[in-house]
C-alpha cells in the first residue's frame, strides 16, 4: 500500500491548498491512506473542531497534533470523541486524547499512527521511548501497518527513535521544524525514516509566518504579531509504500507539491 504523510498544516492557506489540491495528488500518487499534522491549522496554532472536520473531508484518514494541540479548547471535546486523531502518547495519562489513531483502509487494511513529543529544547513530557513501547504493546493484534510521527525539534532526538522502533514500525517521520530534510531511507527491519517532513502551507514566509512580522521583532526585539503568512502555499510530506501484510516499508520518497505543480498534473490524475 501507498502512503502519503504530510507535514504540520499552516493556518487557512495550508487548509485551503489542502482541500484543492490533496484530491489530485491522492490520484496521481495512488495513495491508499493520507496522514497529516494538523497542529498548526488553527491560524497558525491549534486545532478546532471545524477545521478538524474539514481535514477529514480533504481526504485525509489520520490527523496527528503535537505541542501545540490544546491551544483551541474546544478541540478536547474532538479528541475524546474522534478515533482518527490522537494526541502525543507521551502526554499524562489524564491529558484529553487517545494514544493512538486507527483507521481500515478500503482493502481492509487497518493503520495506526502514533504521536511522541521530543524532549530537547520542548516542552516537559514523558519518555517517548517508554511511551512508544507502551502503546506498539496496545494496538490490536492484528494491525501491522503503524506510522510514528516524531514531532521533536533535535535531529538526535528523531533519529534515536527511529533506531528505537526500527524493524517494530512501518515508518518513523519526523515533524515540528517546518523544513523538509533530504535524509530519507529504510532503515534496517523496513522501516522508513525522515528527519522532517516540511510544512503544507504558505512558503513566502518565515517557517509559516509573516515574514515582515517576524524580520522586524528579531531586529528590534518589539514584539509584533506573528501572523501566518499567505504566499506560495504547497503540500509538502512523503509517499512510502508498505506491504500490507507485514507492516515493513519497502520505499520512502520526499514530495513538494505546489500551485505550478498542481497545474501539471495529468487531468486524469493517474500516471
Amino acid at each position: 500500500m501507498r502512503i502519503l504523510f504530510l507535514g504540520d498544516i499552516v493556518g487557512p492557506p495550508g487548509i485551503i491548498f489542502l482541500k484543492k489540491a490533496l484530491p489530485s495528488l491522492i490520484a496521481h500518487e495512488r495513495i491508499d491512506c493520507v496522514i497529516a499534522n494538523a497542529e498548526n491549522a488553527a491560524n497558525g496554532s491549534g486545532l478546532t473542531s471545524t477545521l478538524y472536520r474539514r481535514v477529514r473531508e480533504a481526504g485525509v484518514d489520520l490527523v496527528t497534533l503535537g505541542d501545540h494541540i490544546y491551544k483551541k479548547a474546544e478541540i478536547i471535546a474532538t479528541l475524546t470523541k474522534e478515533e482518527r486523531v490522537c494526541k502525543p502518547a507521551n502526554f499524562p495519562a489524564n491529558a484529553p486524547g487517545r494514544e493512538f489513531a486507527l483507521a481500515r483502509m478500503k482493502d481492509g487494511t487497518q493503520v495506526a499512527v502514533i504521536s511522541l513529543l521530543g524532549r530537547t529544547f520542548m516542552r516537559s513530557v514523558d519518555c517517548p521511548f517508554a511511551a512508544a513501547d507502551r502503546v506498539l504493546q496496545s494496538l490490536p493484534a492484528d494491525v501491522r501497518v503503524v506510522v510514528v510521527d516524531m514531532h521533536a525539534e533535535a535531529t538526535a532526538d528523531k533519529y534515536l527513535m527511529g533506531h528505537h522502533l526500527k524493524g517494530r514500525v512501518s515508518a518513523v517521520l519526523g515533524t515540528h521544524t517546518h523544513v523538509p530534510t533530504a535524509d530519507e531511507q529504510i532503515l534496517p527491519g523496513g522501516t522508513a525514516f525522515i528527519c522532517d517532513v516540511g510544512m503544507s502551507g504558505p512558503y513566502d514566509s518565515i517557517l509559516g509566518r509573516r515574514i515582515d512580522r517576524v524580520m522586524s521583532t528579531t531586529v528590534t526585539f518589539v514584539p509584533s504579531a506573528f501572523d501566518v503568512a499567505e504566499g506560495d502555499p504547497r503540500l509538502s510530506g512523503v509517499v512510502f509504500e508498505v506491504e500490507a501484510a507485514t507492516g515493513k516499508a519497502t520505499s520512502i520518497r520526499r514530495v513538494m507539491l505546489d500551485e505550478k505543480g498542481l497545474a501539471a498534473l495529468p487531468a486524469s490524475g493517474i500516471v
